[in-house]
């Protein structure tokens, strides 16, 4: 079953039992991914999804960030949305699981006490190994905080 078969049949749930909210919310994500689907012409990789998916709940968060804290009502249908997304994002990595793969990184490498010189040519080895699977922000802060 493709993610657009999945969400559209958490929608059509979602409608009978009467929560707007989350039908919204689907039918968002169903469109983004029907678009991405259009767009390239053909079903999606699993991996497309993601990153659609991931997209959309990283959109969503900017949008919160940016709310002006009287706009209530913006707020808490972005909180409803990003909670709706998050079921069908990828599980993320942990902190350990993402140094795990740093060491690994750096061993590969062969740079034992990393310095800001060295972030670039570290990212780059990291980055196809955690993409889709850990936040970038927090995967750069790991990084930064080894360079102590």
């Amino acid at each position: 079953m493709t993610k657009i078969e999945e969400v559209r049949s958490a929608m059509v749930a979602a409608m009978k039992a009467g929560d707007k909210e989350r039908k919204a919310a689907l039918s968002f994500l169903l469109s983004a991914l029907k678009n991405k689907a259009i767009d390239k012409r053909a079903d999606l990789t699993e991996e497309e999804e993601t990153q659609v998916i991931l997209r959309e709940i990283k959109q969503t968060k900017e949008t919160l960030e940016m709310t002006p804290q009287d706009r209530t009502d913006i707020i808490d249908e972005c909180k409803k949305r990003l909670a709706v997304l998050e079921e069908y994002a990828p599980k993320m990595m942990g902190e350990d699981e993402i140094k795990e793969i740093i060491n690994g990184v750096l061993a590969d490498l062969g740079i034992e006490t990393p310095t800001a010189k060295d972030k670039g040519k570290i990212m780059k080895e990291l980055m196809p190994k955690v993409k889709g699977k850990a936040d970038g922000k927090l995967v750069s802060s790991i990084v930064a905080s080894l360079m102590e």
